[in-house]
């Protein structure tokens, strides 16, 4: 499985961004797809996720501002990152696993910039 994310850039505070993940490969297996970031001298952490049958989940500090969605015929998870501030700031990078997450795949970070 392959994972392609793109979208990130430079927003000033307020602002909104889509994330894109398009997944490729052997997805058949594929039990959900999540989004994680990484700011400067972070730890990686969990943003948002979803299964396959829509149910997604966020965490706390985004609730309310960031929607994960999912275009299964497209193989595509999205990010949309409303009302962005400076800590939202983060390389975002797309997951993928299997059930009983047997294997997990990365893609590439996509750096968020958010100015103040």
């Amino acid at each position: 499985v392959q994972l392609q994310a793109s979208g990130g850039g430079l927003v000033q505070s307020g602002g909104s961004l889509r994330l894109s993940c398009a997944a490729s490969g052997s997805i058949g297996n594929i039990n959900g797809m999540a989004w994680y970031r990484q700011a400067p001298g972070k730890g990686r952490e969990l943003v948002a996720s979803i299964f396959n049958d829509g149910t997604a989940s966020a965490a706390n500090s985004v609730k309310g501002r960031f929607t994960i969605s999912r275009d299964n015929a497209k193989n595509t998870a999205y990010l949309q990152m409303n009302t962005l501030k400076p800590d939202d700031t983060a390389v975002y990078y797309c997951n993928a696993w299997t059930e009983g997450l047997e294997y997990e795949y990365w893609g590439r970070g996509t750096l968020v910039t958010v100015s103040s």
